[in-house]
């Protein structure tokens, strides 16, 4: 099941929120559990027991660790559910991966299995991790019971694709919280918002590119348009569904913290990562960066961390040597501003934001291209290194029929629009004014995305093959 369709929309959700708020506050977080259980068994009914060993085994690990006094000891439970939680993430997500690389070299040592990934597996997997090392950090006291913990890990507006959320971020709000009304009203907003822009805005943009990949004949506008349009779709895809979750995360009560700040306004690769997947960016510098030592030790240990961060960054993204080439890609850039560019790019701030954009599209090509070698020829395509047209009729014609889609989609992705919406409501009748137009866009965006979705004009989320 996923946010996106109708079963979830005007099924799924209608029910939970009317058992949600219908029954006594010490049954919320079950009604939330059994949702959210199912939830996941709907799509992966086979997978539900990985979900449900992760609450169990992270949660005995949790209590282990804290009550233990003996610091070897506790460093070594940490180590032992570190190695178990993400020994299952190697296995779904890896092995075959690892066994195609052995065996290249080594011919025929290693078997292939037959494996499928469990949906979201990278999404809660690093969500137990963060809560046994905040454990054993003792920066949060471990999760009152193992319902109280699997609501945590299970929670259906996040489970999929996060953002990852850290059991520090809510476990206040798991044992008390509050859903006011007004912020039911604004966050129904956010969640329409969200849906809108996956629906509307980046399944289409997903069309203009197989378009576009389906060209009789490539040339060099068509490949520069394809790198656009992927790169938007990727970003509405992932922050419509982020939206989304912290829109019905909210609806509950819980405060998720915003996981994208528009990113294609940023004016260095340093700034983009600020913006960009928030949640994943502020994990590995806060679980790994950190701990290795970060900008705190030499130039070269520090070059060094940067280096592993961006390569287990790219991994996490797929067992795909295009991950890890993405992943090494920012990892020198991120080292050249941070030695060389920074500066200069503070004071030029036209040239900063074109090289920023130009990069990310660059990046994300990479991120794309899963085999290598066609890679090296759409980046070729790209820069006019191929015999190829320079732009024909064919990509005329389709850019003509996407023209709308591309301005709608490049104005949605700044805050322009946000900025109007703050100038407005600096007054009475302005503020009127923004709040009444809201519910009508509101019912207007749901009304057409339920069309879209009853066309089937729709695609699952980019972010779950992750």
């Amino acid at each position: 099941m996923v946010f996106s369709s109708i079963p979830f929309l005007y099924y799924f959700l209608p029910i939970v929120l009317l058992s949600y708020f219908v029954v006594p506050k010490k049954f919320k977080n079950s009604i939330l559990l059994i949702s959210s259980l199912f939830f996941y068994f709907y799509g992966e009914p086979k997978f539900i027991l990985v979900l449900l060993f992760s609450c169990v085994f992270s949660y005995l690990f949790g209590k282990w660790i804290d009550k233990c006094q003996v610091p070897w000891k506790k460093k070594s439970l940490l180590v032992l559910s570190l190695c178990i939680n993400f020994g299952i993430l190697f296995y779904f997500k890896y092995y075959n991966f690892f066994v195609s690389n052995i065996n290249h070299l080594f011919p025929d040592t290693l078997p292939f299995l037959s494996i499928v990934m469990p949906i979201g597996i990278s999404f809660f997997t690093f969500q137990s991790a963060s809560y046994l090392i905040d454990i054993y950090r003792k920066e949060v006291k471990p999760a009152t019971s193992i319902f109280t913990y699997s609501t945590y890990l299970s929670l259906f507006p996040q489970l999929i694709a996060g953002p990852i959320v850290r059991y520090q971020t809510i476990s206040k709000e798991l044992e008390t919280r509050e859903s006011k009304t007004s912020d039911i009203s604004n966050e129904i907003r956010r969640f329409v918002l969200g849906l809108s822009k996956k629906v509307m805005i980046a399944d289409m943009l997903g069309i203009f590119s197989k378009e576009l990949a389906s060209l009789s004949s490539n040339t060099v506008i068509g490949f520069w348009l394809k790198a656009i349009s992927d790169s938007l779709q990727l970003y509405f895809d992932f922050s419509g569904y982020s939206d989304m979750a912290i829109g019905l995360g909210l609806i509950f009560g819980f405060h998720f913290l915003e996981n994208f700040n528009y990113p294609f306004i940023a004016n260095s690769i340093t700034d983009f990562w600020r913006r960009w997947h928030i949640s994943l960016s502020s994990w590995f510098r806060d679980y790994i960066y950190i701990p290795l030592g970060g900008n705190r030790v030499s130039k070269f240990r520090h070059y060094r961390n940067i280096l592993i961060v961006w390569m287990t960054t790219g991994l996490w993204h797929g067992a795909s040597w295009n991950f890890v080439l993405w992943g090494l890609y920012f990892a020198f850039f991120l080292i050249l501003e941070k030695k060389v560019l920074l500066k200069f790019l503070k004071n030029h701030q036209v040239f900063s934001h074109a090289y920023t954009i130009f990069l990310v599209l660059i990046s994300f090509v990479i991120f794309n291209q899963t085999d290598l070698s066609l890679l090296g020829e759409t980046l070729k395509g790209m820069f006019g290194f191929s015999k190829i047209a320079f732009c024909n009729k064919e990509t005329l014609f389709y850019l003509k029929d996407s023209i709308i889609l591309l301005g709608i989609a490049l104005l949605f992705s700044t805050p322009i629009l946000r900025r109007g919406k703050d100038y407005l409501t600096k007054w009475k009748r302005g503020e009127l004014l923004v709040g009444t137009l809201e519910v009508i866009l509101t019912l207007l965006l749901l009304l057409l995305s339920t069309a879209f979705l009853i066309d089937e004009s729709f695609q699952p989320f980019l972010y779950f093959r992750f």
